[in-house]
């Protein structure tokens, strides 16, 4: 299983957001972090292609793959972190039936 194609068509779908909230927010208040997370055991045939895709198993969480910062844009802004990883969530589960979530924390 290859989900390569899908993981890149969620960080363009990501990337789209980001650069819209931006425009819309501008790089301000308030400052944090935006990423993605997939829950699912980390040895099925699925989380692998997930993993050799970008994916990271959770340092915290056992069941937990993710994703920092999928849109992988440069600035402070949650809000347009935030915008990114709910693109690339949205994208990945319409692409492949995948559960995504996107979570934030402030800075």
């Amino acid at each position: 299983m290859d989900m390569s194609v899908e993981v890149n068509a969620a960080r363009e779908a990501a990337k789209v957001a980001a650069a819209e909230a931006l425009a819309r927010y501008g790089d301000g208040w308030p400052c944090g972090f935006a990423w993605v997370e997939v829950r699912m055991r980390t040895n099925t045939k699925a989380a692998k292609a997930l993993i050799a895709a970008g994916f990271e198993k959770s340092s915290w969480q056992s069941g937990v793959l993710t994703m920092w910062d999928p849109s992988e844009t440069r600035v402070q802004s949650m809000d347009v972190k935030v915008a990114g990883a709910r693109a690339f969530a949205k994208s990945l589960a319409a692409s492949t039936g995948v559960e995504a979530y996107a979570c934030s924390r402030m800075d």
